[in-house]
This record gives structure tokens, C-alpha cells and sequence, in this order.
């Protein structure tokens, strides 16, 4: 039973203001289309779509915190509303709130997928995602590589002050000294070039990538030939170009296509330790 009970006249009202709502929404009148939203909100308040609805708006105007707004308004009526938590994410990127900005955007996606959104909305999802995280990479990479740099120079600072010490005493001056501080420094600096690789950009490793698109996997299906390709990509294949694997040329229809988790897995273990792979361009 809903929180605010109103009449059925009350709602068909409603659903006609949200009907208007849209319509002034596609020609690009926002101000009327929120205004529809806002009468649909007063008949009935506690229906979601209004909220997002009129949050949509808001996101065309840049308002971004009365999108913010309407959009926890919406979650707590639906919490398994796709649209609110991917625009809620995108209204807390705006504010730089990232970590809470990827947090509802990975729920938007969650949600997509198992609601078994149309492709090219996952697409979407994901691809907003992705800038997000390499954003959240960009600032995490930044601060490490300064920390890095400190601590480096820190211990460089030290070896030099042991080697001044060391040679300061009588008869301890010798090229064996010098060649023994220069390989501490050698090795010092290869030790901190190692830890600064996984944030260096490099090639995505071909295991992990659609055999189509190359780029990265990110919702991975495997068919029965044993070739992995993105989900959305091998489906337009089978649509638009032919009921066969593209890279044996097998048969294939979709109802063949299964998960591959252990690849969706190595995929997300890959992205948490190299954020640069985040970046679709």
C-alpha cells in the first residue's frame, strides 16, 4: 500500500500531466515540461517516474541540485530505479563528490544488466562510468606518484648522507665505496620505477579484450566455440550481419551466448590495478 493513498481520478490526472510532460520534454520545453512533472508530483508523490521525469529536466538546465534532489526523492520511492541512480551519479560527479558519483553509477548498471536494459543504455551507463573511474584513477595516480617522488628523494637524501659519513672517516675513501653508493642508487631507483608501473598507460592485455572491437570487455559472453566477445557488440553481429561466430564462423544463434565471469572477473582485478584502462578514448 503506498504511503499517500489518492484517488484513481487523481492518478489518470497524473498520467496524462506525465504523457504532456514528455511530449514538451522531446520539443525541448523544459519549462513546461517541468511544470507538468510538478502537477503530476502534487496529484501523486509517491510515483518515481515523476521524479526522475522532472529530474531529466533539471539535467538539460544544468540544475544540478534540484536533479540531485529529485533523484533521492526517487530512490527512496524505487530504489531499483536505473535512470535516478545513473543521473544521481552524474549530478554527484558534477559537485566532485567521485566516490559516491561511481557508487551510483555502479548501481545504475547493476540494475541495467539484470533488468536486461537495451544495449546501447548499458553502453551509455558504462561509458560515464568509465570517465568517472579514470577521473577517480587521474587524482589517486597524481597523489601517489608525489608520494612516490618524496619518499624517493627522501631516501636518496639518506644514502647520501650515510656515503658523506662513511667517507669522512680516515682511510675510508676508496673507489669501492663510491661503486657500492652508486649501486644503492641504481637499485633505489629501479625499486621505485617498479611500484610506478601500474600507473604508467600501456596495451590491454588481448585475453581481455572483444574479439571484435578490441577494446575491453565489460559484460563478456563466450560461445560454445570458445571465443569471447562483448555482449552488446556480438549481438548487433548476429542481428545485422549473421547467425555465425565472426571468428570461426561456426553457427551462432543468441540463445547460445553464456556469461564468462572468469573473464568479467580478471577484467575488474585488471581495471582496479591499472585505473589508466578506464579511458575509452
Amino acid at each position: 500500500m503506498r504511503p499517500h493513498s489518492v484517488s484513481s481520478a487523481a492518478a489518470k490526472q497524473a498520467e496524462l500531466l506525465r504523457i504532456v510532460g514528455n511530449n514538451c520534454f522531446k520539443q525541448g520545453h523544459l519549462g513546461a515540461a517541468i511544470d507538468a512533472y510538478t502537477e503530476a508530483i502534487t496529484l501523486c508523490p509517491d510515483v518515481a517516474v515523476y521524479w526522475t521525469n522532472r529530474a531529466l529536466c533539471h539535467r538539460r538546465k544544468n540544475d544540478w541540485l534540484k536533479v540531485e534532489k529529485d533523484c533521492r526523492r526517487a530512490i527512496q520511492l524505487d530504489n531499483s530505479s536505473v535512470k535516478a541512480h545513473c543521473t544521481l551519479g552524474l549530478a554527484l560527479l558534477q559537485k566532485q563528490e567521485l566516490d559516491e558519483g561511481v557508487n551510483e553509477l555502479q548501481k545504475a548498471l547493476d540494475l541495467g544488466r539484470g533488468a536486461n536494459l537495451m544495449g546501447y543504455m548499458i553502453d551509455e551507463i558504462w561509458q560515464e562510468l568509465a570517465k568517472a573511474k579514470y577521473l577517480q584513477w587521474e587524482h589517486a595516480s597524481s597523489k601517489r606518484s608525489w608520494e612516490l617522488q618524496s619518499l624517493k628523494e627522501a631516501c636518496e637524501t639518506a644514502l647520501k648522507e650515510k656515503h658523506f659519513l662513511d667517507d669522512s672517516h680516515p682511510g675510508s675513501f676508496s673507489d669501492e665505496a663510491i661503486i657500492s653508493h652508486m649501486k644503492q642508487l641504481e637499485v633505489l631507483s629501479r625499486v621505485f620505477k617498479e611500484a610506478g608501473e601500474p600507473d604508467i598507460p600501456g596495451e590491454v592485455p588481448d585475453y581481455l579484450c572483444c574479439k571484435i572491437t578490441l577494446d575491453i570487455l565489460r559484460d563478456p559472453v563466450i560461445t560454445p566455440s570458445g571465443v569471447t566477445y562483448e555482449r552488446t557488440v556480438i549481438l548487433q553481429h548476429l542481428q545485422k550481419v549473421g547467425k555465425f561466430d565472426p571468428v570461426t564462423r561456426e553457427p551462432l544463434d543468441h540463445s547460445q551466448l553464456v556469461p564468462n565471469l572468469a573473464i568479467k572477473e580478471a577484467v575488474q582485478a585488471y581495471l582496479d590495478g591499472h585505473g589508466w584502462a578506464y579511458n575509452t578514448n
